[in-house]
């Protein structure tokens, strides 16, 4: 495999490519001289979404991907990785977001969706995209976390320790990857303005929510930046 490093098309995975910010990403990206690899678990979301980059041979859409399963996942990178040779960025948008009970009253049930949507998918994705970039001695992991994952708040117990997961597994891969040029970070955001936290919270102030777009721009900043000290993992958006 040749050192993505010395290859001049980046390569850009992105999983929820079809999300309020998976979509701002996409579209911040699309334009650039880079080729995408989109993931997406619907079947036909991201081809009826993107039919241009569907139409490229500069790109890469993969419906129909579970990351709850490491084998569909597996198998997904490595038609990436067969089709463009290296993956130089991985940017993870998949999450959920669920709040309403106190610490007591969180059940098995929505103990594991929160820890599947966000942990599991992380740590699936990783599992297959982390040792090609060992191997290409170059590469970086973009994650979502979430300012819960700083400071546990009330009815969101079940949330705020899986985004806390994620914010300490991405400081993991950034430690571990410091002898093998690779780099991560976690973007810490606050609010996003989407319609559907507009909708559900219809009386907040909306003046300091943060744009997809917003986020977006950083992620495609931050996707070049070979300059990372293990002090700059957290990106505070808020």
């Amino acid at each position: 495999m040749v050192p993505s490093n010395e290859l001049s098309r980046k390569v850009i995975l992105v999983t929820g490519p079809a999300g309020n910010l998976g979509s701002a990403v996409v579209k911040r990206f699309q334009n650039e001289s880079v080729s995408l690899i989109l993931l997406d678990r619907h079947p036909d979301r991201i081809n009826e979404r993107y039919p241009d980059l569907d139409a490229s041979n500069d790109h890469l859409l993969l419906p129909n991907v579970d990351l709850t399963e490491p084998a569909i996942v597996g198998a997904a990178v490595n038609s990436g990785l067969e089709n463009f040779g290296h993956i130089d960025c991985l940017v993870h948008t998949t999450g959920g977001f669920q709040m309403g009970e106190k610490v007591h009253q969180i059940t098995q049930e929505k103990l594991d969706q929160m820890m599947d949507i966000n942990v599991k998918t992380l740590l699936n994705i990783t599992r297959f995209v982390l040792p090609a970039m060992i191997e290409q001695e170059n590469g970086m992991i973009i994650t979502i976390g979430a300012r819960p994952s700083l400071e546990g708040k009330k009815e969101m117990g079940a949330y705020s320790a899986a985004k806390a997961a994620v914010l300490r597994l991405t400081e993991s891969i950034a430690a571990e990857g410091k002898s093998t040029g690779l780099s991560a970070r976690c973007i810490i955001p606050g609010t996003i303005d989407t319609s559907e936290n507009r909708a559900v919270m219809p009386n907040a102030d909306t003046s300091k929510w943060i744009k997809p777009e917003t986020i977006a721009d950083v992620i495609y900043k931050t996707c070049f930046d070979t300059d990372i000290s293990e002090h700059d993992i957290i990106i505070n958006l808020y």
